[in-house]
């Protein structure tokens, strides 16, 4: 689905996080990974991986060998497609269970005026999985999905901003002039810089803005409720 894409090629691609920096749905991944490590393996889930700024291909492969299975690729995608079927159930509703963060709405919706500027996301979660989050809380409107960065493509993240970037530039005929990536987390951060793109960090999740700041952002904003601080720190 492709929503919100510029006639013109765009001058600036924003790609965005998802989790803690879009939506707050936390305990959600550690549920239904526990449900699907049940249902694809018989295994009870024992230890939980650290999810935040991390992909799914990581996340996964480490959760199976921390249980003593072999992440093969057959495997993988079992496991996948079953958490996919549990996060898009549609008898569970994700407004239920998290939010919005403050001022996300608004952010894209000003950033989508602003002229050529094309949205889309980077985030460590399956395609389906993520395209379901955003449009449960409205926030999907803005962003073009078909040009994501997604975390079944690699267990490194910078690899998902560079994915989306080269999907940008083929779609629209050339690169973006500047790319701005918006995360919460140092591996956000650390996958803006690592593709020469501007890192903007927002203090939303575990980690403080000390941390972030100290990461290598190039700004860090508390929150995105300040919808003005939030355009000027990723239109600068």
């Amino acid at each position: 689905m492709t929503i919100g894409a510029p006639d013109l090629p765009p001058d600036r691609l924003v790609l965005w996080d998802i989790d803690l920096t879009l939506v707050d749905l936390s305990g959600s991944g550690g549920d239904w990974y526990r449900q699907a490590l049940a249902t694809v393996a018989g295994v009870t889930l024992e230890r939980m991986p650290s999810f935040p700024g991390r992909t799914e291909l990581a996340i996964t492969t480490e959760l199976l060998t921390a249980h003593g299975i072999e992440p093969t690729r057959e495997l993988v995608e079992r496991l996948w497609r079953e958490l996919t079927a549990l996060a898009t159930d549609p008898a569970d509703d994700l407004r239920a269970r998290g939010t919005a963060l403050p001022g996300a709405a608004e952010v894209l919706a000003r950033l989508a005026g602003t002229g050529r500027v094309v949205q889309s996301l980077v985030t460590g979660n399956l395609p389906a999985i993520a395209h379901h989050k955003v449009s449960a809380f409205g926030l999907h409107t803005h962003l073009d999905l078909d040009i994501g960065g997604y975390g079944s493509l690699s267990a490194h993240r910078p690899d998902l901003v560079a994915e989306a970037v080269a999907l940008a530039a083929g779609k629209h005929g050339r690169a973006p002039e500047q790319v701005v990536v918006i995360g919460d987390t140092p591996h956000d951060v650390g996958a803006a810089l690592a593709c020469d793109a501007v890192a903007v960090a927002v203090a939303t999740g575990r980690h403080g803005v000390d941390e972030l700041r100290d990461s290598g952002a190039h700004a860090v904003l508390p929150d995105l409720s300040d919808t003005d601080a939030a355009l000027a720190a990723i239109l600068r």
